[in-house]
């Protein structure tokens, strides 16, 4: 499988010819979305998900499918009547040879002011990927890869460190750091990757590596 790292917490995953993208968000490209054979989004904020993106994709290849919670399904499905799909936490599937098991049920605290909506994350192939959106999900299976959400109004370091921890994956990629400047970047190497007890790794928007 080729893990493809778009901008903040998009990821596009390459494997037989087919390609599924995931939170083609505000933040990420233009384009993030074209080529998708499979779109799946974790919940409806505009860093993750954004409707103009999404038609892009779904009109670009009529062929394609979303996968997605209610709130974001609601706001798509009469346009592509039969392509959307609602899921929540517990559900699987299988798109496009790609095998999805959905992970989660709440979005982070961002303050307990904020009224919290609904996340999923999502398990592609046994475990070969996980994406937790925005929420520090644990999922009942082993996990090679893990999408880690590094910066984000909902958390600090020390709980990054503490996911990476829990999860055990094999290696985390960091995702949701559109908000992360370069200054600050090497500090979190430093901490995640002296403390976290799994290899740290990020990839530039564009960059891509083999799993």
């Amino acid at each position: 499988m080729k893990l493809t790292k778009k901008s903040h917490s998009c990821v596009r995953l390459e494997k037989d010819g087919q390609t599924l993208v995931i939170d083609p968000g505000g933040f990420s490209e233009e384009d993030a979305a074209l080529g998708a054979d499979v779109i799946l989004v974790t919940h409806e904020h505009p860093d993750h998900f954004d409707e103009a993106r999404l038609r892009a994709g779904m009109e670009d290849n009529p062929g394609a499918r979303i996968w997605t919670l209610k709130s974001v399904a609601e706001q798509l499905a009469a346009a592509f009547p039969g392509r959307v799909h609602t899921v929540g936490h517990g559900d699987t599937f299988t798109a496009a040879g790609f095998d999805v098991q959905v992970h989660g049920e709440l979005h982070a605290v961002i303050h307990p002011d904020i009224p919290r909506i609904t996340n999923v994350g999502y398990l592609v192939d046994g475990g070969t990927v996980f994406h937790p959106g925005d929420a520090l999900t644990v999922p009942d299976h082993p996990v090679e890869t893990l999408m880690l959400p590094v910066m984000a109004p909902w958390n600090k370091i020390s709980e990054v460190i503490d996911y990476v921890r829990e999860v055990k994956p094999s290696r985390a990629y960091d995702i949701h750091d559109a908000l992360l400047t370069d200054l600050a970047r090497p500090v979190y190497d430093r901490q995640i990757g002296g403390l976290g007890g799994a290899e740290h790794l990020r990839l530039t928007p564009g960059g891509s590596a083999q799993l």
